[in-house]
């Protein structure tokens, strides 16, 4: 069963109910254009890094000792099979060292909330040895909530709200009855409905059952008092204009460039479904993700900022990683690096550069399998992700070579110097030893 054609309100139609083979001929749905298409995919030329971060001896989880140099400027990916230490390595490992480094607090999670509970818990052990002269910003961009009460929506969140509050002040009614943007925000006494406190609904207490919520009976919804309401701009009051769509808004705005760029972003990101006063709680991992994107992209002319994202394609549709790979690629374009913890295929094979881990999971995994483009890796015998980027390219034939066997592609000296001079890699094949304690358990079980 398709529904589409798209999200939100330009969805919500039952496209197709039936067979596989039936789909094909749907030609509105998304989903079809994506299943059956040539499984082959097209790739652009590949970006070469301009200078590299080197970590060594970086230690946690199942990474112990771990020596990788990551290249910046470029769109970098990170893979192998869940558990193999992708997410301890970028989203611990590398966030810890780059923010400590910066001085940088990080921002607190549910792991940073467990950890403090925790003092004896051992953190990251590592260090960097060059390449933060390339790094001044570290941004982390996950699906965690960008707010957690109502009063938080993309409007607040991504700033385009204090652009739409000052044109509301500039209007002639406005000005007379000397109104200032603070007039306009619904957390703001001044402007505000005081039966709801800005929030639209009010909270029904139950004798035996849950509270629930309701429309405010003063304000009906729209957040404000009467007297904020009488002023307009173009027409539309300011609940009003929080009631649009993002789509809807680029047109609405379209004599204001400062809010007209911000609408762009967010349409580009796919988001042109949602409304501007959408509160944060309504929104999806995915949608919070991409609302955190489409900030970032209105900043990203600064440059020399590395971004670090796990498994941002979770939840997403195959159009929509389509619409996430084009904007990530902008923020490298504009001078920073990325670098992302993945399984879609698409994303690994459109990607500068690629850094498998495993060969399996937990104290089987933490190695480097391999470091190169997607087409290097792909011919890596020991590499489980190898198999699936072959068949993403269209690489044809199977790897000559034997059984199982740790390959790693290890950059070598000139490439990291200079990687446009050379792509020439050097293979050399390692093994690492087993931990400490997986061979007191081999001893025990012999016994």
């Amino acid at each position: 069963m398709d529904v589409g054609p798209a999200a939100g309100a330009y969805g919500g139609e039952v496209l197709y109910s039936g067979p596989l083979a039936g789909l094909k001929g749907v030609g509105s749905s998304e989903t079809a254009k994506h299943l059956f298409a040539n499984a082959a995919a097209s790739v652009a030329a590949r970006r070469n890094p301009k200078q590299w971060l080197r970590l060594e001896g970086v230690t946690r989880n199942n990474l112990h000792q771990v020596a990788v140099s990551i290249p910046l400027d470029v769109l970098v990916a990170v893979t192998g099979v869940s558990g193999s230490g992708k997410s301890t390595l970028v989203s611990q490992a590398l966030v810890d060292l780059i923010a400590a480094h910066l001085g940088q607090p990080i921002e607190d999670g549910e792991e940073d909330d467990a950890l403090a509970a925790h003092p004896s818990v051992v953190l990251t052990q590592g260090r960097i040895l060059s390449g933060m002269e390339g790094i001044r910003r570290l941004v982390r961009v996950d699906q965690r909530p960008i707010g957690r009460t109502p009063r938080s929506n993309i409007a607040t969140y991504t700033g385009l709200f204090d652009e739409v509050r000052k044109l509301f002040a500039s209007t002639k009614l406005a000005r007379t009855r000397k109104y200032d943007a603070g007039r306009f925000s619904f957390n703001v006494t001044k402007g505000r409905c005081e039966t709801c406190k800005g929030e639209g609904q009010v909270c029904v207490e139950l004798l035996f059952l849950p509270s629930v919520y309701s429309p405010c009976p003063t304000c009906h919804g729209a957040r404000f008092n009467a007297k904020t309401l009488e002023v307009t701009w173009g027409g539309k009051n300011i609940a009003e204009v929080l009631n649009l769509r993002v789509d809807d808004a680029i047109v609405f705005f379209d004599t204001s460039p400062s809010v007209r760029h911000s609408l762009q972003v967010l349409h580009e990101v796919g988001l042109g479904y949602l409304r501007l006063g959408q509160p944060a709680t309504e929104l999806s991992g995915g949608e919070a993700q991409r609302v955190k994107l489409a900030t970032e992209l209105q900043r990203a002319t600064r440059g020399n900022t590395i971004y670090v994202l796990d498994e941002p394609t979770t939840g997403l549709h195959p159009a929509d990683v389509t619409r996430l790979l084009r904007q990530l690629n902008e923020l490298v374009s504009a001078g920073n690096s990325v670098v992302i913890v993945e399984h879609d295929m698409h994303v690994v094979a459109a990607s500068d550069w690629v850094i498998d881990i495993g060969p399996g999971a937990g104290e089987e995994g933490g190695t480097i399998v391999g470091e190169g483009t997607p087409e290097q890796i792909a011919h890596i015998s020991g590499s489980r992700t190898a198999p699936y980027i072959r068949s993403r390219l269209g690489i044809s034939g199977r790897i000559k070579g034997a059984s199982y066997r740790r390959q790693i592609v290890i950059p070598s000296e000139t490439t990291m110097k200079s990687l446009s001079e050379s792509h020439q890699i050097e293979t050399a094949s390692r093994r690492r030893p087993k931990h400490p304690s997986h061979r007191r358990n081999s001893r025990t079980k012999s016994k």
